[in-house]
């Protein structure tokens, strides 16, 4: 599961401004008032919120732009109404129109943000902004995304209802991965190459690039 804990920045002072003047004038915001009456201002939070993440998705770490992605409420809006306009709860996810997606391809299976909807559990889910949210998680070459800690319910709840582990994730991760941790490299790797790789990840903030740091630590701590 990707890590933005260090990306998360101030909302866009027009979304600011917008939710003022709506105090002022009596007139309660809301996410449905945002979409609904002020798209520009919800188009210009989805765009910060994709630039703060570098365009991946917050969830699994997939390439997302403005026409692949959603905005998408950590604490769902259904059940924290207070939050539903907090830029600390929001984040962008990975995948955009589900219903025109599912009538392309009927049998595509749902991940991340679309498929845990308004599932919620304060005590095993994990946060994008955790700091130790990455460390939570480990892979196999195949694209397996698994808990590091066998006993660690939460992440094992985040995989599932998130479907971290669909095939369609676990085969994008494993090219990835086979990109760069190849047969060849594998029988010479050393320890300061291996370094250097999971350095080189953690800045780039590129696709799954938190995918290619991860693995290059398990190798490092066997």
């Amino acid at each position: 599961m990707a890590d933005e804990e260090s990306t998360q920045g101030i909302e866009p002072l027009s979304f600011t401004n917008w939710k003022a003047k709506a105090e002022r004038e009596n007139r309660k915001p809301t996410y449905k008032s945002l979409t609904r009456s002020a798209p520009q201002k919800k188009k210009e939070v989805h765009e910060s919120l994709l630039r703060e993440q570098a365009y991946l998705c917050c969830y699994c770490g997939d390439e997302i732009s403005e026409q692949t992605s959603h905005i998408e409420h950590f604490r769902p809006k259904s059940d924290y109404t207070p939050l539903e306009l907090d830029y600390n709860n929001l984040h962008a996810s990975c995948l955009r129109d589900v219903g025109e997606l599912q009538q392309r391809e009927p049998d595509y299976l749902l991940h991340c943000g679309h498929k845990k909807g308004n599932l919620f559990d304060e005590t095993r889910h994990i946060s994008p902004q955790d700091e130790n949210c990455e460390s939570r998680f480990q892979y196999t070459l195949n694209g397996e995304i698994k808990p590091t800690d066998a006993d660690d319910d939460a992440a094992s709840k985040m995989i599932e209802i998130l479907a971290l582990d669909t095939l369609r994730l676990n085969n994008r991760r494993e090219e990835t991965m086979l990109g760069i941790f190849n047969d060849d490299f594998l029988l010479t790797a050393s320890k300061e190459e291996l370094q250097i790789i999971a350095q080189r990840a953690r800045g780039q903030q590129t696709r799954f690039c938190h995918v290619i740091a991860r693995y290059a630590e398990q190798l490092l701590t066997p």
